[in-house]
């Protein structure tokens, strides 16, 4: 392999390794294989393959027909991927040592070419040469896959740069805090206005939602919400409509959040007639699916248990969605009438018989109870994971498994 070791000198703003293009091919291919056989590549896929999803399913909800599938195939090979990268480090600890060599090499390299990006012009062309001309030996120990060999030039490497560059190479502690505090930042940010996991804790919204189910909430498409003041200055993309599924700070009590499903929206006169919705006084047809629907609640102290319902679709304004009731006939034969105040939602679980929801104070028992606008965190989209009753290595947790079979499931 023919390799320049001795660039010209210059004070450009980065290093300047001559390389042959054989070379370059080389180191190049081992960059990409390192990537590959990487543990946080699968991962790294999947959260790329969730930003397309996310829109796509919240605004053309007919394409969740195929991208679902499409999701749960494409975790499963990255599943399978994973498993395989794992068995593969395991069988052969040659290769976990050089992979590790490899990378904090890498590291070094990168701060130095962070060093001459910072300080253009002021490095002076000897210091850089001196570098240019170990990182090529690094870069053939690299391919020559010789463990020892990578270490020695990487100790080299580091002691020339500390040789050249060492009174620049202290100023590179405040380069590490500040990229910490912009991602920081970023995820601060992401969290706050955009988006947001939350993990359902109880059965009120059976059979949408089952316990140990995690959602992915909408924080931006009602529009801006100020968490300390509860309000939201300006909207977005649209006001919260019947049949949304919404998180949200409960108002009667601050220091619990709440999913629920938005039945009535300001100015709406909302009563229940033997379990049937109507809306201005305008019943919100519903049709019986099964008689006898089995779904798995859980207490702390007895576990799983199973309880029997009645499964419904009910259509909230051409919204369709399940609903269950315990009994042929309703508990209460006549709910309401609630009128929703401007500015304000009325909220009912799914599980209608069976939720602390604005019918009853939001849990408090004290009377209807609406929610604010403010007091919204946003509204769910999609399920990026289960652990509920059954599903993968349920025997070895007390009943409770991945379920995969509603991993990115569109809440509807």
């Amino acid at each position: 392999m023919t390799v320049s070791a001795n660039p010209p000198a210059t004070s450009e703003s980065a290093p300047t390794v001559q390389r042959s293009p054989e070379h370059e091919r080389a180191l190049r291919a081992l960059l990409w294989r390192d990537r590959l056989t990487s543990l946080w590549m699968p991962l790294i896929v999947l959260l790329v393959a969730y930003v397309p999803y996310l829109p796509l399913i919240e605004f053309v909800p007919d394409s969740a027909s195929w991208a679902q599938p499409f999701m749960q195939g494409l975790a499963l090979v990255l599943l399978v991927a994973f498993g395989g990268i794992l068995a593969w480090r395991l069988a052969v600890p040659r290769e976990r040592v050089l992979r590790a060599l490899r990378h904090d090499a890498r590291e070094l390299m990168e701060e130095m070419e962070r060093i001459h990006k910072r300080l253009p012009g002021k490095i002076a062309p000897e210091a850089t040469a001196r570098l240019d001309e170990q990182q090529l030996r690094l870069e053939e120990a690299f391919l020559s896959a010789d463990a020892a060999r990578i270490e020695k030039e990487t100790k080299t490497y580091d002691a020339v740069a500390t040789q050249t560059l060492g009174v620049f190479r202290k100023q590179t502690a405040w380069d590490l805090f500040s990229g910490f505090g912009k991602a920081l930042a970023v995820a601060f940010v992401v969290r706050i206005f955009i988006i947001e996991p939350y993990k359902i804790p109880s059965g009120s919204m059976f059979p949408t939602l089952e316990i140990g189910d995690q959602v992915f909430i909408n924080k931006f498409i009602y529009g801006v919400r100020l968490p300390l003041t509860n309000t939201v200055p300006f909207q977005i993309v649209r006001a919260p409509a019947r049949g949304d599924v919404i998180v949200f700070n409960n108002p009667m009590q601050t220091d619990l959040d709440f999913i629920k499903r938005v039945v009535g929206v300001p100015g709406d006169k909302v009563e229940l007639i033997d379990g049937v919705v109507h809306i201005n006084g305008e019943a919100q047809g519903r049709t019986l699916v099964k008689e006898d629907l089995v779904v798995f609640n859980k207490h702390d102290s007895i576990g799983w248990f199973p309880e029997h319902r009645r499964l419904y679709e009910e259509n909230l304004s051409g919204h369709k969605h399940a609903v269950l009731q315990d009994a042929p006939t309703a508990r209460s034969e006549h709910e309401g009438p609630y009128v929703v105040p401007p500015g304000e939602v009325f909220v009912m679980g799914d599980n209608r018989e069976n939720s602390s929801d604005s019918r009853y104070g939001l849990g408090t028992g004290g009377g209807v109870a609406f929610v604010p606008y403010g007091f919204i965190k946003g509204k769910a989209m999609v399920i990026w994971l289960s652990l509920g009753y059954g599903g993968w290595f349920s025997g070895l947790f007390d009943g409770t498994g991945l379920r995969t079979d509603r991993l990115f499931l569109p809440v509807r």
